[in-house]
Parts: structure tokens; sequence; C-alpha cells
């Protein structure tokens, strides 16, 4: 029997659960929730409904999983708990410093209504995670280092466009990579946040706006550009479609180590992603995720999970024995 996901939220995220689902035979697209006007909601799957947010109450026993897929500066901290009352559900939320505050409220409300809800799914935090735990607990002797990049920040992209001036823009994250050779040669560097990566702005002007004032708010900006070597580049509309229309992003995790009695012996554990599309590539681990949410609640487990605590068995959609067997 097919998995039937649910989708809150048709943005790239969603857009992006949506073409995962259809790769995944054992999973079906029920429904697309929407706060904008339904009708004028075009998706990809014909055999999908497309609804109301008022309406997701109505479909509490025809959905397996809801993946909701809205931001985390304001959706998911309300929606991820409420929509635990109903169903069983996976969100990406990304705001490491809240994910303890986050876990707690949605760990309420999904064991008060007996659903499993798995948070903070994606690549960091998610897989990167996963790196991360795996490395401390494989070298316990060592250092931690993650870089981000090249890619996209929506976020610092985001910031750029609510510059008075600014027409439209696109931020890049770019690991520094002497940095990264350091960590790579094992040298255990200390580094600052500037030492890591930089950024690279590329900005649309309203006509009539100064330039010089608009790239010294970009780089004086506290909690984004400041603490960063920032590069801004002034290009035309035309130009910013062509180059730069894409989500691409990426990264790295290192975790440099010892072993031997004397500590003789020096290793390097190295993860990296280079993605084409960030959204997409997130939207892929949400759907995983989903199968392990599926399965857990057959069996009967509840409250909220993180990426810590799914067996790795229980994302993949062939059987144990097909696993030992195959990838063993």
């Amino acid at each position: 029997m097919s998995i039937r996901i649910g989708i809150l939220g048709y943005g790239n995220l969603g857009r992006g659960v949506e073409c995962a689902i259809s790769q995944n035979e054992d999973m079906e697209l029920a429904a697309v929730f929407t706060r904008r006007d339904p009708k004028k909601l075009s998706i990809l799957t014909t055999t999908a409904a497309v609804c109301s947010v008022s309406e997701v109450q109505e479909w509490k026993d025809k959905i397996d999983v809801m993946i909701i897929c809205g931001g985390s500066a304001t959706d998911l901290p309300k929606q991820t708990p409420e929509y635990a009352r109903y169903f069983n559900v996976i969100d990406s939320f990304d705001t490491h410093a809240k994910i303890p505050e986050h876990f707690a409220n949605v760990d309420a409300a999904a064991k008060e209504s007996g659903h499993v809800a798995i948070i903070s799914v994606g690549w960091d935090p998610g897989m990167f995670s996963l790196n991360r735990m795996y490395a401390n607990a494989i070298l316990p002797e060592g250092s931690d280092y993650t870089f981000w990049g090249k890619g996209v920040s929506q976020g610092h992209s985001d910031a750029i466009r609510r510059i008075p001036g600014v027409k439209d823009g696109k931020q890049y994250t770019i690991p520094v990579e002497a940095a990264l050779e350091a960590v790579r040669n094992g040298e255990n560097p200390e580094l600052s946040t500037r030492e890591k990566h930089t950024r690279e702005c590329f900005v649309v002007l309203e006509e009539g706006a100064d330039p010089t004032q608009v790239e010294q708010t970009i780089k004086t900006m506290p909690n984004y550009f400041a603490d960063y070597d920032t590069t801004v580049h002034f290009i035309s509309e035309e130009e910013l479609q062509e180059k730069h229309s894409g989500i691409p992003h990426g990264g790295f995790v290192l975790r440099s180590g010892k072993t031997g009695w004397n500590r003789e012996h020096s290793h390097l554990i190295e993860y990296r992603l280079k993605l084409d599309s960030n959204p997409e590539f997130t939207s892929s681990v949400l759907v995983a995720y989903a199968r392990a949410a599926s399965r857990l609640a057959r069996e009967g487990q509840n409250g909220a999970k993180t990426v810590f605590d799914i067996a790795p068995a229980y994302l993949s959609a062939k059987s144990g024995e097909e696993l030992r067997k195959s990838m063993l």
C-alpha cells in the first residue's frame, strides 16, 4: 500500500517534494494545501487534490504523513506543533539555536495526539548533523569543521532585497579555500567566522539609487555581512536572471582526529554535498524521512524525533534483506 503524503505549502520546497514523491514508487501525493486560492494553483500531479489550509482537518484520516514546507522564522514554530495534532509530520526547521525549544513544543503536541513528528530534516540540519555525530563517535579526540557553499543563501539574499534602493539581488556563501585545505592537511586550525567563508553579492539597483550607500549598508549589516569579507557587484536585471536564477548550494563536514595509545596516527573524515538545487535536495531528504515516519507510526511510536533517532534502514524502500544483500 502506498504511503499517502500531504504537502502543506507549495513554494520551492513544496514543489520539490512533489517531484521527489514521483521518484518513489511506494508513495503517492494525496493533496497539496495552500494559503493561496486553490483554484489558481496548478500542480504537476494530476491525481492529487489542491485544497485550502482551512480544509486540512478534513484530511485527518486520508494522509499518512504531512510534509510541512513553511519557513523557519515564523511558519514552522506554529505549524508543526499545530498539525502534529492531526497527522504524522515532517519539517525542515533550520534555526539551529532554537531546535531544542522547537523539539519540546512539537514533542508535547505529538505525544498528546499519538503521532510521530520528525523535525529539522534536510542537509544542515539533517545530513550534515548525522555526519558530525558519526565522526564524533568514531573519533572522540578531534576537531569539527563545517563549510557551506559555494551556494546561494536565501536568507541573506532576502536581506539584500530589503535594503532601500535594491530592486533584486542574490548572495553566495563561499568557503575560503586556504582554510579548507588547512583542515584537510591535518593542521587543525582555529578559524574565525571571517577566516572560514566569504560572501559575494550580485545586486540590481532601483533607478536613482546610490551604489556607494547600498554597498556600505550591505557590508556593515550585523548578523549577515559585518563579520565577513564581502564583495558587492552591481549588475543589470537581465544579467541576474541569466546568470543567477538558480538556487545551488552545498558544503563540507570534516572531522580531524587522532588514534593510537600515544595519539600517533591522524585521520580525516570528510563529507561533501554539491547541489544544483538546494530546495529539491532538501525535499528529497524530507520524503525519505516521511517513509520513516510512516513506519514508526505503524509500529506504535509517537512524539518528536530528529535524524539522530531514526535508524538508516527506515529511510529506504528496500527491505532489510535487500539492504543486507546489495549495500552492506
